[in-house]
């Protein structure tokens, strides 16, 4: 969590009584008088599973948008086929035209021994063989573009049928990332600005201690690495996006979510890199938190459902969640599962 928590929830207060107004006009229900460390712990399970879903949906739309490309390359290569198999036939015919009407009841031995020039009669036998070849190279030309069109036409069916499923898939994917936040707002409403300010100051005291610890600790080493050109671009565009607002599923240039900042800002910088935070975890090289560069990505939590970029002394510029905006923050903003430096993927 990221210290944006008293933005987000006064917001959400302020919604829900306007939208809720008419029904608690006779009395607020009762605060809820929940421990602020439970509470503050619920809120935090409910923002990483709306930040797993958001990684879900986003996963599946960038399988949606290669099964896509790839029906429409189908497409364009059966098409091709069609075209190709349309002229096979055609040229088909025709030879088989000029066959049919050089056919005599003669036999072409008869038909030499009659004939008053003989020469003339042995090169029209040289054109009739010679026909008579392309048509069978015709022949195997149509048989084999029309298999060929036939595979074609089945891959396309399939690829389309893949992208219906994985369109399907998206749909459900991003209700359920609704109705995650939408969990986190009523929590968030049900509380009084009084308990939502307490949760804000209980979480800066925990990142804080987290940080302290960390640091302490020595594991992040010396921290005077100077970042690749590459990664110094990268670092730059991130930190250009401090103040726009976190929207799931977003990948710029008006807002973000966590790895949409991250794998933005490498592309900006000429490096592609995998667009969810668990293919980044999964796919890049990794790096010791005591070899960490400004640029390199630092992943969250055990299944890796968060990234932010490391802008070096412990700090990270991250998109943190629904309701806060790119920001720089402390590291240890949450459990820390390890880092990755694109720039030197393969």
């Amino acid at each position: 969590m990221s210290g944006h928590l008293l933005r987000l929830v006064c917001t959400v207060a302020v919604t829900a009584s306007v939208v809720l107004a008419p029904t608690r006009a006779a009395a607020d229900p009762a605060p809820d008088e929940r421990p602020l460390s439970e509470l503050l712990t619920d809120l935090s399970q409910q923002y990483r599973g709306a930040e797993r879903a958001t990684e879900a949906y986003n996963a599946t739309a960038g399988k949606l948008a290669r099964q896509r490309a790839e029906w429409a390359g189908l497409d364009a290569r059966l098409a091709t086929a069609r075209r190709s198999l349309d002229d096979g036939r055609g040229t088909a015919g025709r030879l088989a035209r000029q066959q049919y009407q050089g056919v005599s009841g003669i036999s072409p031995y008869v038909r030499l021994l009659l004939a008053r020039d003989p020469q003339t009669m042995l090169d029209e036998g040289h054109v009739i063989g010679r026909l008579a070849r392309e048509r069978a190279e015709a022949v195997t030309r149509l048989s084999g573009g029309a298999r060929r069109a036939d595979a074609l036409a089945h891959a396309a069916r399939r690829a389309l049928d893949r992208q219906r499923s994985l369109t399907e898939q998206r749909r459900k994917d991003r209700d359920t990332v609704r109705a995650k936040l939408a969990d986190v707002e009523r929590l968030l409403a049900s509380l009084s600005p009084e308990r939502l300010a307490e949760l804000t100051r209980l979480e800066q005291e925990r990142t804080a201690a987290a940080q302290n610890e960390l640091l302490a600790s020595g594991t992040m080493g010396d921290d005077d690495r100077t970042p690749s050109p590459a990664a110094g671009s990268a670092l730059r565009y991130a930190v250009d996006q401090i103040g726009k607002p976190y929207r799931w599923g977003a990948a710029g240039p008006a807002s973000y979510d966590c790895s949409g900042l991250t794998s933005r800002a490498w592309r900006a910088a000429g490096r592609s890199i995998p667009r969810t935070s668990q293919e980044q975890w999964a796919r890049l090289p990794h790096v010791p938190l005591n070899e960490l560069r400004p640029g390199d990505l630092v992943l969250y939590h055990p299944d890796a459902t968060h990234v932010a970029m490391y802008a070096g002394h412990g700090m990270v510029v991250q998109a943190p969640r629904p309701g806060a905006t790119v920001t720089l923050t402390p590291l240890a903003t949450a459990p820390v599962l390890g880092a990755v430096r694109p720039d030197t993927a393969v």
